[in-house]
């Protein structure tokens, strides 16, 4: 079989690209052929195979005609035309291409008849500003059904009256020309959650599967040990709950490691020095796909205490891939991952609290981590190649033989 893997970005991101690319490989260790396309960019990977891109978006133009291309632009549909009638495949897998992309590259699939498989990494679908946020960082499902004028009423996307707008009007655009519901043949959510949400606004239950993502086990098959820290590994951001965790290890009795960038950068730097938390915080950076594994490897637990709906991180898949315990909010997604008082606990949205618990008696019981990292083990097969490559070849099959 033929897959044309559509993304927007071609390089390591997060994780709809290690998605993105982890596809491709099982992909390819399966006997298919794949291809990529995507936008141009200087940190693009270079993968061996077939690749076609289109001009980077700005997403900040001030000219209203650009602006308007992230709902439908027309260079980016002559480029799908070409890379279908050069590649010819069975099958369009798309991951993350609203906006810089758009939805004129789905046009050509469907004149060709090729079907449409689209893994949903986030609620873009539903929500113009993505989150499920406003802009006040509360979680928020106003805009279930199509209501995106709520979008712009709270100015949810960057704070930003016209960029929320231009989010709405693309919210409506995929609504009115039933882009999800009828042009798109097979929705596959990563969390039983995102699923369910993406019914309550009216998608077709019937071609929504929700399926977890999946890791390369062999890729984790590495020997742990019992740390002295905990580990959050993401996105250095409001939503990520970055700032409770920093006001929760106040009290608490332990070092943690902070691995990642992001906006709130500055701001976590000057909490952590002005609570003279230098000695128990330690800023790692962007590191590496390697030097992740190695630091969950030997940290003691993984916190991740996210204030949105989380679908499914891959923080926490890899995290429990090598038996560690994770500590995270019961929040999206996460509840069907960590599963509490089995492999990590789970505490309430935004409790700082019971974080601060949480956390002090995972230092405190060497005896519990033990116990987690042997449920964590165990819950990781969930989380094969193979499994994952079975459910997904059920769905190529069966819309295959729809067209």
């Amino acid at each position: 079989m033929k897959i044309l893997l559509v993304n927007k970005f071609h390089w390591m991101k997060g994780g709809s690209e290690t998605y993105y690319f982890g596809l491709g490989k099982m992909l390819k260790e399966h006997g298919h052929e794949v291809a990529y396309f995507s936008m141009k960019d200087d940190k693009n990977i270079t993968t061996g195979d077939k690749e076609y891109f289109v001009e980077a978006s700005d997403m900040n133009s001030k000219n209203i005609t650009k602006a308007f291309d992230v709902i439908y632009n027309k260079k980016n549909k002559k480029k799908m035309e070409e890379a279908l009638d050069d590649f010819k495949p069975d099958i369009v897998h798309l991951n993350n291409f609203q906006r810089q992309l758009s939805a004129s590259i789905i046009e050509p699939c469907i004149k060709r008849h090729i079907p449409i498989v689209f893994t949903a990494h986030d609620a873009q679908a539903v929500c113009p500003a993505i989150t499920m946020m406003d802009k006040n960082k509360n979680v928020c499902n106003k805009c279930l059904g199509g209501k995106y004028k709520n979008c712009i009423k709270n100015s949810c996307i960057k704070d930003s009256k016209l960029k929320s707008l231009l989010g709405s009007v693309e919210g409506n655009y995929y609504r009115n020309f039933n882009i999800y519901t009828k042009k798109i043949n097979c929705i596959i959510t990563p969390s039983e959650f995102l699923r369910k949400v993406f019914i309550s606004d009216g998608k077709k239950k019937k071609k929504i599967k929700a399926i977890h993502n999946f890791v390369d086990m062999k890729e984790y098959d590495i020997t742990s040990e019992l740390g002295d820290y905990a580990l959050f590994v993401g996105r250095i951001s409001k939503e990520k709950g970055i700032m409770n965790l920093l006001k929760a290890f106040k009290n608490v009795n332990g070092t943690l490691y902070i691995a990642g960038d992001g906006p709130e950068k500055d701001e976590v730097t000057k909490f952590i020095k002005e609570n003279k938390m230098g000695k128990k915080v330690k800023l790692l950076g962007f590191i590496n796909k390697q030097e992740v594994i190695d630091y969950v490897r030997s940290c003691r637990f993984v916190v991740l205490p996210s204030i949105c709906n989380e679908n499914c991180p891959y923080s926490i898949i890899e995290a429990i891939t090598l038996g560690k315990p994770v500590v995270a909010s019961a929040v999206g997604g996460i509840p069907e991952l960590v599963i509490d008082n089995v492999n990590g606990f789970t505490y309430k949205y935004d409790d700082v609290d019971e974080l601060i618990r949480k956390m002090n008696f995972m230092f405190e019981n060497d005896d519990i981590i033990v116990k987690f990292s042997q449920d964590a083990k165990i819950k990781s097969n969930e989380y094969s190649v193979e499994n994952y490559y079975k459910e997904l070849l059920n769905i190529y099959n069966k819309i295959k033989e729809t067209k």
